[in-house]
């Protein structure tokens, strides 16, 4: 059995390239300022070949109740090793389905995401046809279904606009702000 530490949030980064990022690139730099207080797992880092050490990455999530999947919006839905991640990590017997399942029952599960789009975009009338809670309904019912303590998500629109850096740091303000009240 693993110590759980309820002092810092496990941060799952699924950037296939994190350092060309504008946006997460920034939100990693502010969150390495504090280890005491967050874990960052990069999974592109982890596992360039997307082979996932399953039961290493189930006894990770073991020892956190809070975790955030930090991540660009891809194609209205997140970068495919997340999916992979998901399919693979959280299975039958571990995450749900029996006894002694549902090991993230209870965990406080959240998403933190930049789109390139604005807002505007993302509405019944924009031009994307959808808001962004909708395209992350995927994500709200597996963790519900995981029976975790799924949070509402974060988002950062306008992340392909040319930001000044009065935006972005606004950006990583209101993004440091959500975390502390996760």
């Amino acid at each position: 059995m693993h110590k759980m530490d309820n002092s810092k949030i496990l941060i799952i980064l699924v950037h296939p390239n994190s350092n060309a990022s504008v946006v997460n690139k920034r939100w990693l730099e502010e969150l390495n300022k504090s280890p005491e207080k967050y874990i960052i797992h990069d999974l592109y880092k982890a596992y360039p070949d997307e082979k996932i050490d399953i039961e290493a990455e189930q006894k990770r999530i073991e020892q956190y109740d809070k975790i955030v999947f930090q991540f660009p919006m891809y194609w209205f839905s997140s970068p495919p090793l997340l999916k992979k991640w998901l399919d693979e990590v959280l299975v039958y017997g571990w995450a749900f389905g029996s006894k002694s399942g549902y090991k993230v029952a209870g965990k406080k599960i959240a998403l933190a995401i930049s789109l390139g789009a604005d807002d505007e975009d993302y509405q019944a009338n924009g031009k994307y046809k959808y808001s962004l809670a909708e395209l992350l309904r995927p994500f709200e019912l597996t963790f519900e279904y995981i029976k975790s303590d799924y949070h509402v998500f974060f988002s950062q629109f306008g992340a392909d606009m040319q930001v000044s850096v009065d935006w972005m740091e606004k950006s990583v303000s209101r993004y440091m702000s959500y975390l502390e009240k996760l």
